[in-house]
């Protein structure tokens, strides 16, 4: 991906004035995601935290993609270690009007992260056998946990133009995020993402295996029938440390 000029207008609310800590790319996304009863998303919920919702709904997200040159602000990235294949089911959250992410999974074929970050920030990281592949238009995509087996499999293409999400829309809903949340040690934490505006294309899956999402028992009727499938090629990234915010 090319030098990025960072832009902030399209911002819901500013970043943090401080130094961001780490920088990464984002790139071959697949969302894929199913339209969830609220009830049963609620026991995923941290108790300061609202299940945001569009237009009444919930909805879940799977994505498999490619976490790239993943490196703090004074190091350069180093090949196969701060590159590698991450597949996450997350849903949607807010609170006190910030719009943020909540993730119920993140299963990666990184044996540092997912060692360092589940007990340094309380991610819910799962080492996987895992990988995505972009060739002629095609994402392909394949991830198996080696604890317990849970797995996604399957492969998506674009259709129709690329475009940008619209206020108000259902797709800004799904991308237009800028913060994710994370309980650990009875604390709530937020955590400042910043991307420039997500350009991405309507997409087709065909998902032959996931228990990923399915272990989580939301009530799907298909888990491998999505109810939207978008792709994107992906966008750069900085984030910003976790700060607390229990109390506020």
């Amino acid at each position: 991906m090319a030098n990025v000029e960072w832009k902030s207008d399209h911002l819901p609310f500013p970043m943090p004035k401080r130094r961001w800590s780490l920088r990464q790319n984002w790139i071959n996304l697949t969302f894929l995601h199913w339209v969830v009863d609220p009830e049963l998303l609620s026991p995923y919920i941290p108790k300061d935290l609202e299940l945001d919702t569009f237009e009444g709904k919930a909805y879940v997200g799977t994505i498999p993609f490619i976490m790239e040159k993943v490196r703090p602000y004074f190091l350069p990235y180093l090949p196969f270690i701060t590159t590698f294949p991450e597949f996450n089911v997350r849903t949607y959250v807010k609170k006190k009007g910030k719009a943020g992410v909540l993730f119920l999974t993140l299963d990666a074929q990184s044996h540092i992260t997912c060692a360092y970050a589940p007990r340094a920030y309380g991610l819910p990281y799962k080492y996987a056998k895992a990988n995505v592949k972009f060739s002629k238009g095609d994402y392909i995509w394949h991830s198996k946990r080696t604890s317990d087996g849970l797995e996604l499999k399957g492969s998506s293409k674009s259709i129709g133009n690329i475009r940008k999400a619209e206020k108000d829309t259902l797709e800004y809903f799904l991308f237009e995020r800028y913060c994710l949340y994370v309980s650990h040690k009875e604390k709530l934490y937020m955590a400042y993402t910043q991307h420039n505006p997500w350009e991405y294309y309507d997409g087709e899956a065909i998902i032959t295996k996931n228990s990923l999402t399915e272990f989580f028992n939301l009530g799907i009727n298909n888990y491998l029938s999505p109810d939207l499938v978008h792709v994107t090629r992906g966008v750069k990234v900085k984030t910003w440390n976790l700060e607390s915010i229990n109390g506020e």
